[in-house]
């Protein structure tokens, strides 16, 4: 068994949507970065790159690529948990935080945990996906951008 950790961090801006764990919800400010900029699903894919030792999402799909301009970061998650598989791989669980003053995600809660589940292919008990704020400190609590960390536990397969 192996553990991974992840941390990604987008700044809000106003004109984009606003997609975290591959759930669009409504705000009049969305993540700004190359792909939708889905913060959760980045941490998400780092922790398992980093449990598989395959390097980070940068190195993956960076954003020096044109082709990965405004993608979708579950996507790039089925082709993460691809690569974890043919190195010798299955993902057992996911724990995660999102950090944000707003909007508040426990009515997104379940949903967020249901479309990770499906994308890793695991149950959906085998997902975690708590909020917290910042209490109003520093660019996070300013509502200046959303942070998410993850913890991904992995298996060999052989």
């Amino acid at each position: 068994m192996r553990v991974g950790i992840g941390y990604d961090v987008h700044p809000l801006r106003p004109g984009r949507d606003l997609v975290i764990g591959g759930v669009h919800i409504v705000h009049p400010l969305g993540l700004d970065g190359h792909s939708d900029a889905d913060v959760l699903t980045h941490a998400v894919i780092d922790s398992l790159l980093g449990a598989a030792a395959l390097g980070d999402i940068g190195q993956h799909f960076p954003a020096s690529d044109p082709g990965y301009q405004g993608a979708s970061s579950q996507d790039l998650l089925t082709m993460v948990v691809r690569t974890v598989r043919q190195a010798g791989y299955r993902v057992v669980n996911v724990d995660s935080t999102v950090v944000a003053e707003q909007p508040r995600l426990q009515p997104h809660i379940d949903a967020i945990r249901k479309q990770l589940a499906k994308t890793l292919g695991i149950d959906f008990g085998a997902v975690s996906v708590k909020a917290t704020s910042p209490e109003g400190l520093g660019a996070l609590g300013r509502e200046e951008g959303i942070a998410a960390h993850a913890v991904a536990l992995i298996e060999a397969t052989g």
